[in-house]
C-alpha cells in the first residue's frame, strides 16, 4: 500500500518485538527506517531483512536511557535520509518488581529513565527536526497497566508508562499548531522475547491465566500492535493527536 511512502522513521527497541514487526511494517509501506536498540547483531540482521525485501534502514546501537543516542538518532535520520517524519519511541523493559516498599532505588531510577526519561528524549531532538519537514507524528508505547490496571509488583512500570501519557497529551497541545501529533498506544499482553523472559519459574498455568484476563483470550501478537503504531504515524490518523489508545484485546474491560 506503500501508506507511508517517501516518510523517514526512527523506531527504537527494534531488536525483537513490537519494535523489530513495527520497523519491517513501516519499510514495507515505503519507510525510509532508522532502527534503534542495545543489540548489534540484531539490529543488522533485521536491516538486512528489510533491504532484502527492497526497503531502506540503517542500524544505530545504544541505550535509550543515554541523550547522546537520543540525537543520534535524528542526526542519522537527517544525514542518511533527509530529514525525520515518524518517531516510533517503543523501547522500554518491566524494570525491577515488587512492592513499593522494597523497590532499590536504583531499579526505580533505572526504570523510570528506561521508560519515560527515553521518551522525553527521543522527543526533544525529533520535534525540531519535525518541524523543519512542516510536521510529523511521535507514537509512544505506554501501556494499559498504569492506565486501566494497577499490577501489584510493578510500581515503577506503572509510573513510568503513565507519565508517558502525561508527556504525549502535553507535546500534542504544545506542537498541534506546528503540524506534529503525538499520540500513546497502550498494549495488553503481547507474545514477546521481553515476556517470555518473564515467564521462566512461573506457576503452572501462568501463561492461560495471563491469557484469560484479556476478552479476546489471548496474547496480542507483536505484528498486530505495529498495525495501531502503522495507523497513528501515518495520514490516515491526521486528526488524530494526544490519544491513548488501548490496543489491549480487552484487558481492560474484561471481568470474566
Amino acid at each position: 500500500m506503500n501508506i507511508l511512502k517517501d516518510k523517514v522513521a526512527i523506531v527504537t527497541g527494534a531488536s525483537s518485538g513490537i519494535g523489530y514487526a513495527a520497523a519491517k511494517l513501516f519499510a514495507q509501506e515505503g519507510a525510509k527506517v532508522v532502527v534503534a536498540g542495545r543489540r548489534k547483531v540484531e539490529l543488522d540482521a533485521l536491516v538486512g531483512e528489510i533491504e532484502k525485501a527492497g526497503g531502506q534502514a540503517v542500524a544505530v546501537a545504544g541505550d535509550v536511557k543515554d541523550e547522546a543516542h537520543a540525537k543520534a538518532l535524528v542526526d542519522t535520520a537527517v544525514s542518511q535520509f533527509g530529514g525525520l517524519d515518524i518517531a516510533f519511541n517503543n523501547a522500554g523493559s518491566s524494570g525491577e518488581m515488587g512492592p513499593v516498599p522494597g523497590l532499590s532505588i536504583a531499579g526505580w531510577h533505572d526504570t523510570i529513565d528506561t521508560n519515560l526519561t527515553s521518551a522525553f528524549l527521543g522527543a526533544k531532538y525529533q520535534v525540531p527536526a519535525m518541524i523543519e519537514r512542516g510536521g510529523g507524528s511521535i507514537v509512544f508505547t505506554s501501556s494499559f497497566v498504569g492506565n486501566t490496571v494497577g499490577f501489584p509488583g510493578m510500581g515503577a512500570y506503572a509510573a513510568a508508562k503513565a507519565g508517558i501519557v502525561g508527556l504525549t497529551q502535553v507535546l500534542a497541545a504544545e506542537f498541534g499548531g506546528e503540524g506534529i501529533r503525538a499520540n500513546a498506544i497502550l498494549p495488553g499482553a503481547t507474545d514477546t522475547p521481553a515476556n517470555h523472559a518473564n515467564l521462566p519459574g512461573a506457576p503452572e498455568g501462568t501463561r492461560a491465566f495471563i491469557e484469560g484476563l484479556h476478552a479476546l483470550k489471548r496474547l496480542g501478537r507483536p505484528e498486530e500492535i505495529a498495525q495501531a503504531a502503522l495507523h497513528l504515524a501515518s495520514d490516515a490518523s491526521s486528526f488524530i493527536t494526544g490519544v491513548a489508545l488501548l490496543v489491549d484485546g480487552g484487558v481492560s474491560i474484561n471481568r470474566t
